[in-house]
């Protein structure tokens, strides 16, 4: 260790602790402040903390109050669960705040005090954000038709495969965590772009445990609800199989689902990837990958559309995604997708593409 008068000692920065008081949390975000405001969702906003001491950065998530929350001791034992768990693609939950307060609201024209309960997550903070952020955007400066994607497909590989491995963890719990909101913004993606699925642990916090159950209350983003969910309100691991399918075909061809944030749901976006994405489409759109890549790409967007049926039935389980993507090996793909070069036109649509 150093010694003199100039030195100074590296002290690891202190443990949180893991309930935090809201006064904090105010503070370290100026008041959740619109600039510090990083996204949001159908239970709250999520705002960037800076912790005065040390500088660390929190991603701090204040829930709706009128967020369908459980009472004070389920929801303080629930959240501690959730932090007990650890897994390399799901973002960890560092901090929570459950507290009361007195605060002067509007009611029958008058103003009146009431107790407000203020509910609050905090995450851990990744520096490269969300998946909407850069998925979405093309190498060139102009989006032209042929231009690749920004992300690379192996990174976008190593994303999808990320994505099912955290889904997979959450399912096979001893009380499996149904997410209910996959979608671009809540996968986040650390310094070396290995993305964590984020806000696992609303559907815990909600009561949301059971394996298959009905709701009333259809919460969620649209494009990505699974159509049991969206019209009947059945929840079920299969409802985040859809909303996974999803996510692999927005990751495979680099484009958005639901553009039209007032379209519920995504069939449009499904039977055009179905009836476009041939196999001389993918060796266009992503004219430098060799016969591997090319293969891997044609097997996700299947993967993907198998995991977007209409029927939950026949969706392929998690473990089977799993494997099907892990299983991937190049001795499988030598010579079943030719180079861009060589595409015919006549080739037609991919293996398991065409409607039936």
């Amino acid at each position: 260790m150093a010694t003199g008068s100039n030195s100074q000692e590296i002290r690891p920065s202190p443990e949180l602790p893991k309930q935090l008081p809201f006064d904090f949390l105010k503070k370290i975000t100026n008041d959740f402040s619109a600039e510090r405001k990083i996204g949001g969702g159908p239970f709250g906003n999520v705002y960037k903390g800076v912790v005065p001491d040390d500088g660390r950065l929190l991603a701090v998530k204040k829930l709706q109050e009128n967020a369908p929350m459980p009472p004070d001791k389920t929801f303080n034992n629930e959240v501690q669960n959730i932090m007990a768990l650890k897994h390399e693609n799901v973002v960890e939950l560092v901090g929570f705040c459950w507290e009361t307060q007195k605060k002067l609201v509007q009611f029958d024209g008058r103003y009146i005090q009431a107790d407000i309960t203020e509910s609050v997550l905090c995450y851990e903070y990744l520096p490269n954000g969300s998946l909407q952020q850069n998925l979405f955007v093309t190498k060139t400066a102009e989006a032209v038709p042929s231009a690749e994607p920004a992300i690379d497909w192996s990174t976008r590989f190593k994303i999808i495969k990320g994505i099912c491995q955290g889904l997979l963890f959450l399912h096979k719990l001893d009380i499996p965590i149904i997410h209910m909101d996959l979608k671009p913004e809540n996968i986040l993606l650390d310094e070396n772009m290995v993305p964590k699925i984020a806000d696992f642990g609303l559907s815990r916090v909600f009561g949301q445990e059971q394996t298959r159950l009905y709701t009333q209350t259809v919460v969620g983003s649209y494009g990505y609800m699974a159509p049991e969910y969206l019209y009947r309100g059945e929840i079920s691991a299969q409802s985040d199989i859809y909303s996974l399918g999803l996510l692999i075909l927005e990751i495979s061809i680099g484009e958005q689902n639901c553009k039209d944030k007032n379209q519920p749901s995504a069939r449009n976006f499904i039977d055009k990837v179905r009836e476009e994405w041939t196999l001389e489409h993918i060796a266009s759109k992503y004219a430098s990958l060799d016969t591997e890549g090319l293969h891997q790409v044609k097997i996700c967007i299947e993967l993907g559309l198998k995991c977007a049926e209409i029927d939950r039935r026949v969706r392929p389980p998690i473990e089977e995604i799993v494997d099907t993507l892990n299983g991937l090996r190049a001795n499988e793909m030598a010579n079943e997708v030719p180079h861009a070069s060589s595409v015919s036109k006549k080739m037609g649509f991919l293996g398991g593409f065409k409607k039936k």
